[in-house]
């Protein structure tokens, strides 16, 4: 499994909801991790490796995450920090995301979770729920970032 980058068609489909847990899911489930890990990333959509199921792993947090149907249902505050993102590969952008957020979905094994996260975690769910919206951190930029960045892809 690559990582897809930038100008890929998956990038922007949106991702389909998980309709049942099966053992291709948690395969895919290690297989993400693995390349996320592979490629020094914090946190992957499945669609970066091309899989349109919504579907997000971090390392953001102490332990390892699954998000399966990820939902962000409240967010709170605002601030701008610096974003990498694996489809960019060398790309860092100032992106505006809540501060604070709320989110949902599923575990691994199928479990409701729900979650109350700030910082870094926060926005590492936003980014990849972005992804599987196919909406790409590009999209975020401030338009001057945007306009420079362009020049690089």
């Amino acid at each position: 499994m690559k990582i897809r980058t930038y100008g890929d068609p998956v990038l922007r489909r949106k991702a389909q909801m998980v309709t049942e847990i099966t053992d291709e899911l948690k395969k895919l489930i290690k297989d993400m991790f693995e390349v996320m890990h592979q490629n020094d990333g914090i946190g992957l959509a499945a669609t970066q490796i091309g899989v349109e199921q919504r579907v997000i792993v971090t390392d953001a947090f102490d332990m390892p995450l699954v998000i399966i149907n990820p939902e962000i249902v409240m967010r709170g505050g605002e601030e701008i920090a610096e974003e990498g993102c694996l489809s960019f590969p060398g790309i860092k952008a100032s992106i505006k995301r809540a501060k604070d957020i709320m989110a949902k979905g599923l575990g691994e094994n199928g479990e409701e979770i729900k979650l109350e996260v700030t910082g870094i975690p926060a926005r590492v769910i936003q980014h990849e729920v972005d992804h599987l919206n196919g909406i790409l951190i590009v999209d975020r930029m401030i338009p001057a970032e945007r306009d420079t960045v362009k020049t690089l892809l």
